[in-house]
């Protein structure tokens, strides 16, 4: 017998989603214009070292992130802030995923570096609370979050493009159980959140001159929510007419990234949430790693930098944090000095980590004694940018390794 209290109860719950959602829409309607970093007086940076290895891999990046800076911290042109409160910790004591003071300090900023945080999952000692990763994209609507991947010896030059405050992902601790039987979630949709982020991507399609676009949803399967995506897609393509664009399934997609002969084919995917997050774990493993990957979460206000992998707290139990590898968070460097306009600081970044990491690997990262730490190899990375010749030497590894796969 059907139990219509039961379904009463989930209408209830459903038309609260429902109103919060629509609320929602309005806002971006009326969404502000992006933030020109040029015209700040002061650009304010934020580091928020998260739990786990966090605070550790944080403190080497800011380390980079410091002497990339210099200048224009002393002539007080950029202020660092350090910002306390995202430990699992403390975000338990008040039962909220980002505690309201650690959030009014977020939005005194304008760009951030943050660290991983813990995110409760069934069997934990923690309670239930929210990803304060998702808190914050949601908050500071952080809509794109950018991920890039490069591997030239395969000839991959990926970046992602995936929704950050919809589909899956945007009430996923808002599910109904509407008996001990039936458990249902939602996926989210809007016309101005699936535009904007679709929008990005063809910008930087446009932008770098790649010209090439590719849109991965499941719009056989999921027909109004990744019907929907598809066919804006469709509608800002034709803004777009020297950017050649097509659309995949997800499940074929994470075949052909490890297809030799066609992942070398794509150069930006635009997608939803949930589809992002699980591909471009699959991206940064062909690269080496997720270690290896940092992560840009990109609103018109704010803006956010990451690594991609988790807190790793079994790394703190067992006394060996500081041998954690911080290339993840010094890459996310590498991505807010292009957001803000120092190019050539990121791209200089960018060839020390390939040198480092790819090439003469003279330190290595193993998680314990037997590698270096997080300040050391920050270090290595600072004194290989500092090289005069680094352009030069990049330009031979990569020449040499290009060879090689061809052979």
């Amino acid at each position: 017998m059907v139990d219509e209290k039961a379904i009463q109860a989930a209408q209830e719950k459903f038309a609260v989603l429902l109103r919060k959602q629509l609320e929602r829409v309005e806002v971006l309607k009326n969404e502000p214009d992006w933030t020109d970093y040029s015209k700040l007086d002061k650009l304010i940076i934020g580091v928020c070292g998260g739990d786990g290895i966090g605070p550790y891999i944080c403190a080497s990046a800011q380390k980079v992130m410091e002497v990339l800076l210099a200048d224009k911290i002393k002539a007080g042109k950029v202020e660092i802030r350090q910002i306390d409160g995202l430990t699992i910790e403390r975000r338990v004591e008040v039962m909220k995923a980002i505690p309201d003071d650690t959030l009014a300090a977020l939005k005194e900023c304008h760009v951030i570096l943050k660290g991983p945080t813990t995110t409760p999952k069934k069997g934990d000692p923690w309670p239930n609370i929210e990803s304060a990763n998702v808190a914050m994209r949601k908050e500071l609507d952080l809509f794109a979050n950018v991920r890039p991947v490069s591997v030239p010896e395969l000839g991959i030059n990926w970046v992602f493009y995936r929704e950050n405050t919809e589909g899956s992902y945007a009430l996923g601790s808002d599910g109904v159980n509407v008996t001990d039987d039936l458990a249902m979630d939602f996926c989210v949709a809007t016309t101005q959140g699936t535009e904007r982020i679709i929008r990005a991507g063809f910008e930087h399609a446009k932008k770098t001159g790649v010209n090439y676009v590719s849109l991965v949803t499941k719009a056989n399967i999921i027909k109004t929510t990744d019907g929907k995506f598809l066919s804006i897609a469709e509608k800002v393509a034709k803004d777009y007419p020297e950017v050649q664009w097509d659309d995949w399934f997800i499940d074929i997609t994470t075949a052909k990234l490890i297809d030799p002969a066609r992942r070398s084919n794509f150069k930006v995917f635009v997608l939803p949430n949930l589809y992002g997050d699980i591909i471009t774990d699959e991206a940064a493993q062909i690269q080496g790693g997720v270690g290896t990957a940092g992560s840009a979460n990109i609103g018109k206000r704010y803006a956010m930098f990451e690594a991609i992998h988790g807190s790793a707290p079994r790394m703190v139990t067992e006394g060996r944090a500081q041998y954690a590898d911080p290339c993840s968070m010094i890459k996310a460097v590498a991505m807010m000095m292009e957001h803000i306009g120092e190019v050539e600081k990121a791209k200089k970044l960018n060839m020390a980590l390939d040198i480092t990491t790819q090439f003469e690997k003279k330190l290595v990262m193993t998680g314990r004694d037997t590698g270096a730490t997080g300040d050391e190899f920050a270090q290595y990375v600072l004194d290989t940018m500092a090289r005069p010749d680094i352009e030069k030497v990049w330009q031979g590894y990569i020449d040499e390794s290009i060879a090689k796969a061809k052979n």
